[in-house]
């Protein structure tokens, strides 16, 4: 190639290089936020709270993001007794009484769990698990 030819390259190789300088960077420029119910790794609990007042439930369907294994803790605050469904496998159930109680989940195999309610029938979380 001419000396023409490379004086025309060395700009262009230049502008390369700093975009792709730019767009890299270490892991303690990281700062990227970790979305809300989520824990770092798979060794700490994610905590929610799930009220129910009358038939109305809070949160209703958010989606809450699980390492696999991850324990989450949900505490529930009702004014009556009920019961959850966790479509995990295998199913689990959640007994809770009127008043606040603490309960464990953990789910062994990725994919999106719903913990619902049939009584009134309402998807409370959805359990993302990765």
């Amino acid at each position: 190639m001419s000396r023409r030819g490379l004086s025309r390259l060395t700009p262009l190789a230049l502008v390369l290089a700093l975009g792709l300088s730019a767009c890299g960077g270490s892991a303690d420029d990281d700062t990227s936020s970790t979305p809300a119910g989520s824990g770092s790794s798979s060794s700490e609990a994610v905590a929610v709270t799930v009220t129910r007042d009358g038939d109305t439930f809070t949160p209703n369907g958010e989606r809450v993001e699980l390492a696999v294994g991850q324990t989450l803790d949900l505490t529930i605050t009702s004014d009556v007794a009920g019961e959850f469904h966790v479509h995990s496998t295998p199913e689990q159930e959640i007994e809770y009484d009127a008043g606040t109680s603490e309960h464990e989940i953990t789910i062994d195999r990725p994919g999106v769990v719903e913990v619902e309610s049939h009584e009134p029938a309402s998807v409370v979380l959805q359990l993302e698990v990765r």
